[in-house]
């Protein structure tokens, strides 16, 4: 069965390990949404050694501190559903009081219109610069 994270990345890489990496996921309406995926294909936390569970929630915690440093939001959300692609992987989400679903998930149906706010180039190398001083450098892409 294809999986869209063991497929592709599922967004603009921002830093990578060779068990991790974290992307801009680029949902509509959801400025600074990323994501934290495994590499390999697991679906729940406890299906890998606590070493392993350790280092993907590193690498949550550090991505949430570069989002909030950066896109000074009004609450973080943290989120591993999995129901839709049962691959291991963390979405850390900025949210603002008046983005369209606030207070709601932003899975639900928006409440508003969006405010529009921007999560460019600038704001992602930010984010990736932080990323790096927090869990050293990113390794390269593996060979496929």
């Amino acid at each position: 069965m294809a999986c869209v994270f063991c497929d592709g990345p599922g967004g603009e890489v921002l830093w990578q390990s060779a068990s991790l990496r974290i992307v801009a996921a680029d949902e509509a309406d959801a400025p600074g949404l990323c994501r934290v995926v495994l590499r390999q294909h697991v679906c729940e936390m406890t299906d890998l050694p606590a070493i392993e569970r350790d280092a993907i929630m590193r690498a949550v915690f550090a991505l949430e501190s570069a989002l909030r440093a950066v896109c000074v939001p009004d609450k973080m959300n943290v989120a591993s559903l999995g129901n839709v692609t049962p691959h291991l992987h963390w979405h850390v989400i900025p949210r603002w009081r008046n983005d369209s679903r606030f207070p709601d998930p932003i899975w639900c149906p928006p409440r508003r219109e969006s405010p529009g706010r921007a999560f460019g180039r600038d704001e992602r190398a930010r984010i990736a610069a932080a990323l790096t001083r927090e869990l050293g450098p990113s390794s390269p892409l593996p060979r496929a």
